[in-house]
């Protein structure tokens, strides 16, 4: 089986799955390779929130951080309305999870529930929430 990453032509990496197709858990990173070198570094690497953005909402992240968070200036620089940047911005920050509407991720839950239940100790739920 092929694991190598894809690239775009302009050898940007192509944004990865962040869940299994096949049961659905959360994917994670085994392998870093140098491209310059052919150094290979393997283990289990945790993505931050931005690595499975899409590439739209990244480059619109991009902007908003140029821009210094000003949402004028966003709208101004889109050619959109303040409402549609806000709007931008509000699914940007849903799909980090930051979002009025996202509670807590699933697997957050999860450990919440088992710790409350007594199913597992104060330590196992730190442990297993640092891996989140």
């Amino acid at each position: 089986m092929n694991t190598r990453r894809k690239t775009r032509k302009s050898g940007k990496p192509c944004q990865g799955v962040n869940t299994c197709p096949a049961c659905g858990e959360a994917m994670t990173v085994t392998q870093l390779t140098c491209p310059s070198c052919g150094t290979e570094i393997r283990g289990n690497f945790q993505p931050n929130e931005f690595a499975f953005l899409p590439e739209d909402k990244l480059e619109f992240l991009r902007l908003f951080l140029k821009l210094r968070g000003n949402l004028t200036e966003l709208a101004k620089e889109l050619g959109v309305s303040y409402p549609t940047a806000r709007v931008r911005f509000d699914e940007l920050m849903e799909a980090l999870g930051y979002g009025e509407r996202a509670g807590p991720r699933p697997e957050v839950e999860k450990v919440l529930n088992m710790l409350e239940k007594g199913e597992i100790t104060p330590e196992e739920a730190e442990r297993l929430l640092r891996g989140v």
